[in-house]
């Protein structure tokens, strides 16, 4: 060590505090799985206000219990007026316009998961991501937004190829999902159309609906048991066929995307953002 080192020594890092996290839709399924995954991280995250509808059963429930770990210090209520770091709405269609106008209003970044979302909901998003950070995906796994990276791909090559290939896309979901298909699924078949310029969509088929036309993509949605969610891409060619498929084994694939989503928002500029950005594709 040099002399000048020895005398002016480089301040010691300080540790950095852990993010404060209010979790929207923080009664349901992926609520809670984020809530006891941001519990496991301490060092990382600190819970601050877990939100849900105003009247619903649970609230006063402290959000860690409800969870099924360690108490959280936290009550399910229908609001927040904490400081806070970035938000987590994991709730219903039809809510986002309204936490979004609250994380504007106290200037903190927004992570949207959730899907199935109406027109209004994309304005309010759009118009909200003006002013604050706003990351939004139609899901929040790290493997699905890889395999839609490669679909994208896929697609765009076969079409450059010339060969005629049928896409269909087929995706699994626990029995409590409502919508139908997935906003992922519609994610993946947005992503084949931009490469290849589908124009219309079959949902299911039956009957004698013909022969399958070149400019078709086909979905079909399947809701049994406890699924947590998969999706198969597949590309049919003459004599070949290749196929892209994703699987949750448990909801928290979602959850620790949707704080890794969280983690990289905060501190961001205003703009919206997706988790290419967080997965550094370019």
């Amino acid at each position: 060590m040099s002399p000048l080192a020895a005398a002016n020594p480089s301040p010691a890092p300080t540790a950095r505090q852990p993010l404060r996290l209010v979790m929207h839709g923080a009664a349901g399924r992926m609520g809670q799985r984020i809530i006891a995954c941001a519990g496991a991280e301490p060092a990382q995250w600190m819970l601050v206000a877990a939100v849900d509808r105003a009247g619903h059963p649970r609230t006063g429930t402290d959000a860690g219990t409800l969870a099924g770990v360690t108490a959280a210090g936290v009550a399910i209520s229908d609001g927040w007026s904490c400081p806070a770091d970035v938000v987590i709405d994991f709730s219903l269609p039809g809510a986002v316009a309204a936490i979004a106008a609250a994380c504007v209003a106290r200037k903190v970044p927004l992570v949207v998961a959730t899907t199935g979302l109406e027109a209004s909901d994309q304005t309010a998003i759009h118009k909200a991501a003006k002013q604050i950070a706003i990351l939004q995906s139609p899901s929040m796994s790290l493997a699905v937004n890889v395999a839609m990276d490669l679909v994208s791909r896929a697609a765009a090559l076969l079409h450059r190829s010339g060969v005629r290939a049928d896409v269909e896309i087929i995706e699994c979901h626990h029995r409590h999902k409502e919508d139908a298909p997935s906003g992922t699924a519609l994610k993946f078949g947005s992503l084949v159309q931009d490469a290849m310029g589908q124009t219309r969509a079959a949902h299911g088929r039956e009957g004698r609906p013909g022969a399958r036309p070149a400019d078709e993509i086909g979905y079909h949605a399947v809701r049994a048991g406890d699924n947590p969610g998969e999706h198969t891409i597949l590309f049919g060619l003459e004599g070949e066929s290749l196929s892209v498929n994703v699987r949750a084994t448990n909801r928290d694939c979602y959850a620790r995307g949707a704080l890794a989503a969280a983690a990289f928002l905060a501190g961001k500029p205003a703009g919206l953002y997706s988790m290419r950005d967080v997965l550094g594709i370019a």
